[in-house]
């Protein structure tokens, strides 16, 4: 259970959220829904207690389990399987286990009835915490979402970072908490992992609060939805599901409106007969009442809600380049012993439009990180075409610096270009006043990525590298960068899941990996996006 109690919170000087107050009881299922930069993480963050509130406080009892939108794990050496189990603390006793099982095989005497007793007393604990069952449920819960056995007995070092995300996902289903706080849970997940999220989390009977922009997820898990209002800094409750919420916000439009239009003819009435009145001195004193009357009838009514701003995006005509701007021979990759992709062949011409496919961990962040100059190949090389200019949007904002501001992390992408000029590209892209001296660090998932964006934006790059572009968008924001997307001249290379973002592309080849072949695009592909 949380309880919530006046609850404000701030970005920097911006108020976010007033005197919100709210529980989530067990059975809760909320959808926390509102535009990017409305505060859904931010408040997450708080409930989870991670960061504190402005003002007023948060009551938490029973266990919780947290997804942050971009979970970072301490020890990347640590086996995936080892990171799941560690949500019940089997981890550890696995490790104990295999410990003394080697104690008794080597020592003799002693040293080995020692090693014995330990090991009866590890086993023992195992079966308190569930057992080899235990361990076997946690495989089940990653297989869902698209984690093979291979990938679980992986160091987490060696996964893309949506392999990463899918694990720490794991591990949190895994956990049995009371109460689940999940941000974007469907960022990296393929259809099937989808659909099997969709009925487990409409099973959970405990509480659970879920940011998502997938309208399929919302519309068959929720029964509450809190509505963050940016324009208000309020937080609005219906405790009803999706499809009735969306029904209910437009008859509370509707009543809003007609209530004000209701208001401001009468409050107009009192005004012109107070107008009248005021010539008599002998009505002064009632003009005057009239016109606090018509103060009380306005300041009594909502009126219409403002539109949520939309970042505006329009990339510049591209760079000059030759022919071929980038091209790629016999690239390979490998972590260890586990062989990534080899011998893929590329070559991006001017204003080509390519998309790569491939399974969770065929390597399509891989591929991308190497023509980005980010990672190095095992083998093969990257040759730049004349006039290359690279623009790298990493699905993990790893281009963005966290703790440098959002205005110098925009002035570092274009150092020659004004810092009245930033300010003003930063505007268009929602970040305005005190929130360009914000730490990208502390930046929504949606934030982070308008400003990745928006560094894109300035570089006049003329080959875009783009992986998952349109993860953790409001929809109104998804729509603008497919817009901006459609019409840039310059050259697309694009890793998705989003179907529309291929529309919106309108590739002319694909690259499937791991066997790196390439092809004429047809609509015959379209139906691997999702699952890829």
């Amino acid at each position: 259970m949380i309880i919530a109690n006046d609850i404000e919170l701030r970005a920097g000087s911006r108020l976010l959220i007033e005197k919100a107050a709210f529980r989530v009881n067990p059975g809760d299922r909320v959808g926390l829904v509102g535009r990017n930069g409305a505060g859904k993480t931010t408040l997450t963050k708080v409930l989870s207690g991670e960061s504190l509130p402005s003002a007023g406080s948060v009551t938490r009892s029973g266990t919780l389990g947290y997804l942050p939108q971009d979970p970072r794990s301490g020890d990347l050496e640590v086996l995936a399987r080892d990171r799941i189990l560690a949500a019940r603390g089997l981890d550890e006793v696995f490790a104990r286990l295999r410990k003394f099982e080697t104690q008794m095989s080597e020592f003799d005497g002693a040293a080995r009835d020692k090693a014995v007793r330990r090991y009866s007393r590890a086993e023992d604990e195992l079966h308190v915490l569930g057992g080899y069952a235990a361990e076997s449920e946690a495989a089940a819960i990653a297989s869902s979402l698209g984690l093979p056995d291979r990938v679980l007995h992986q160091p987490l070092h060696t996964l893309s970072g949506g392999q990463r995300r899918r694990v720490e996902l794991a591990r949190i289903l895994f956990s049995n908490a009371d109460t689940l706080l999940l941000d974007e849970p469907t960022n990296h997940l393929d259809a099937d992992s989808i659909v099997w999220l969709r009925d487990y989390l409409k099973s959970h009977q405990g509480g659970l609060i879920i940011i998502s922009h997938d309208v399929g997820l919302l519309e068959a898990v929720v029964n509450r939805v809190f509505h963050l209002d940016a324009n208000r800094c309020e937080v609005d409750m219906y405790n009803v599901g999706w499809k009735k919420y969306l029904a209910a916000r437009e008859t509370d439009e509707k009543r809003r409106k007609r209530e004000y239009a209701n208001a401001s003819r009468q409050a107009t009435q009192l005004q012109s007969q107070a107008d009248k009145m005021r010539a008599k001195a002998t009505k002064a004193k009632a003009a005057q009442q009239m016109l606090k009357r018509a103060d009380r009838l306005m300041s009594g009514v909502e009126g219409e809600r403002q539109a949520d701003r939309v970042a505006k995006l329009r990339f510049p005509d591209p760079a000059p380049c030759g022919k071929t701007p980038l091209f790629a021979e016999g690239l390979s990759k490998s972590y260890g012993s586990l062989e990534i992709f080899t011998d893929v062949d590329l070559a991006i011409d001017r204003g080509s439009r390519v998309v790569v496919l491939g399974l969770n961990g065929a390597g399509k962040t891989t591929l991308l990180r190497i023509l980005g100059g980010v990672e190095k190949a095992d083998t093969g090389s990257i040759i730049p075409g004349h006039g290359l200019r690279l623009g790298y949007y990493a699905q993990e904002h790893e281009t963005l610096d966290h703790d440098r501001s959002v205005l110098e992390n925009m002035q570092s992408s274009s150092p020659d270009l004004a810092e009245v000029e930033c300010r003003k590209i930063l505007g268009s892209f929602l970040f305005t006043g005190d929130d360009v001296d914000k730490p990208a660090g502390v930046l929504s998932g949606g934030e982070k990525t308008r400003l990745a964006l928006a560094t894109l934006v300035v570089s006049k790059a003329n080959v875009l590298l783009l992986d998952e572009p349109t993860n953790n968008l409001d929809p109104a924001s998804r729509e603008e960068i497919l817009g901006a997307l459609h019409t840039f001249k310059g050259a697309i290379v694009m890793v998705t899941h989003d179907e529309g973002a291929v529309q919106a592309l309108e590739p002319e080849r694909v690259i499937l990996l791991p066997d790196g072949v390439e092809d004429i695009w047809s609509d015959e592909f379209a139906d691997l996006v999702a699952l890829a």
